[in-house]
């Protein structure tokens, strides 16, 4: 936690610097701002792309994977359950202190409260949505580990993409209008871009509702693909020894 509160107030100081100068084009308030980054950093465990299960990596590596492929479930149900749930417990267990310290805060560094009641509610439903999003993108990084030696390079690649697409390094609407528009149709922009604009009010009406329809459709496209790569890796693999 104290990682986060860290990394908070320096995303934060350094967009009021941004802010001081006469000729800077603003599209977020710095309370919005404000919010946005202590959401981002009291949620971590549920949308950074570098918070993946290290074991399922190494089950795929060793060919502990053959013992799970014996248990009476299906491999992308029990992995996709199993992420979900370290993301959850980590980010719930870490999230309050965090928030509550936010809120005490002087201004422009105060987490501020959701401008009305339905906000928050729009809130919690693109949140869970941007969450199962997170895991269905993992999943697929999980079966493509299959056809390669080691998952290194794809993690790396992997990890540095979604940070930048996802808004995790600078917000979304601070990129040209043009650019803006690509990435909010990428799935990257489904995981926590929508939520964290939706608590201040940031994304709203027209926009919240195209912005929820797209986190459904790539939840559906993502755990479809997710599946199909399952089926593929399973019919595919070869595990020696035994």
């Amino acid at each position: 936690m104290a990682t986060q509160f860290a990394w908070g107030f320096m995303k934060i100081k350094v967009f009021i610097a941004f802010s001081d100068n006469p000729s800077a084009d603003f599209p977020m308030g710095l309370d919005q701002l404000a919010s946005y980054f202590w959401l981002q950093q009291a949620f971590i465990a549920f949308f950074m792309a570098w918070m993946m299960e290290a074991e399922i990596f190494d089950c795929i590596s060793d060919g502990n994977v053959a013992y799970e492929l014996c248990r009476p479930v299906r491999l992308y149900a029990m992995w996709f359950s199993r992420s979900l749930a370290v993301r959850l417990v980590r980010g719930l267990l870490r999230c309050g202190p965090i928030l509550l310290a936010a809120l005490l805060m002087p201004p422009p560094y105060r987490l501020t409260l959701p401008p009305d009641p339905l906000t928050a509610l729009w809130f919690l439903l693109t949140m869970a949505l941007g969450l199962l999003v997170m895991v269905a993108l993992c999943m697929i990084l999980y079966m493509l580990t299959f056809f390669t030696i080691s998952p290194m390079g794809l993690r790396l690649v992997f990890v540095c993409a979604v940070e930048f697409l996802q808004g995790a390094v600078i917000p979304l609407p601070f990129f040209s209008p043009v650019m803006q528009k690509v990435l909010e149709l990428l799935p990257f922009a489904a995981t926590e871009n929508v939520p964290l604009r939706v608590y201040s009010g940031q994304l709203a009406g027209v926009g919240l509702l195209r912005a929820a329809a797209l986190q459904v459709f790539w939840l559906a496209v993502l755990v479809t693909a997710g599946q199909l790569l399952s089926r593929l890796a399973i019919r595919k693999t070869t595990i020696q020894g035994g």
